[in-house]
């Protein structure tokens, strides 16, 4: 489960807590909550069914900052808690299906995405943290859509029009924070 441990420099930040399974225990279970906590903020989108939230920004800070393996399991163990009956999706909803099912399907895919240019570097400089971010944004949204589709029986214009195109300026800003996060935090780290 730990993510390049065993090499001189670390991989993602949490490869700069010492390894151990107890870490990557806790770093799953943490992905998941926080998750779970940034869905709850949660507003309604007028004419949209799916709501602006926080899980979107989590989903992608877990992905970088956890690396691919433990961040897919994060967003695993979110959407299996979450079907099961924990109400921490968008709004305190829980539950199988629905109009926005397909972005929580998303986040796995978008984690793993993330984890995995983050491994890589992705998240070390303003830049890359950019194309990182966005990358994950457009891998929810490739999740999202067709079930929004599917579900609502709206076309792609109108489909576009309720579940991507209201939430573009959010995810910028999104994006921008990341950008300004995630690489600070990388030079916190060498000092």
């Amino acid at each position: 489960m730990a993510n390049a441990s065993s090499v001189a420099r670390p991989a993602v930040l949490s490869d700069l807590i010492p390894a151990s399974r107890v870490r990557d225990i806790a770093l799953v279970l943490g992905g998941a909550a926080l998750t779970g906590l940034a869905a709850q903020l949660s507003f309604p989108m007028p004419g949209s069914p799916v709501p602006v939230s926080g899980q979107t920004f989590a989903v992608v800070l877990v992905g970088a900052a956890l690396g691919m393996n433990r961040a897919v399991l994060s967003m695993a163990l979110y959407i299996l808690l979450g079907v099961a009956g924990v109400p921490w999706f968008a709004g305190g909803a829980s539950g199988f299906g629905g109009a926005t099912f397909g972005y929580v399907i998303g986040f796995i895919a978008a984690a793993a995405l993330v984890g995995k240019l983050a491994e890589r570097g992705g998240d070390r400089t303003v830049a890359r943290t950019v194309g990182t971010m966005v990358l994950g944004n457009l891998t929810i949204y490739a999740f999202g859509l067709p079930v929004l589709m599917a579900v609502t029986g709206l076309g792609l214009g109108a489909a576009l029009a309720v579940g991507v195109i209201p939430f573009l300026a959010g995810d910028a800003l999104k994006i921008a924070v990341a950008a300004g996060l995630l690489p600070a935090a990388w030079k916190l780290s060498r000092r």
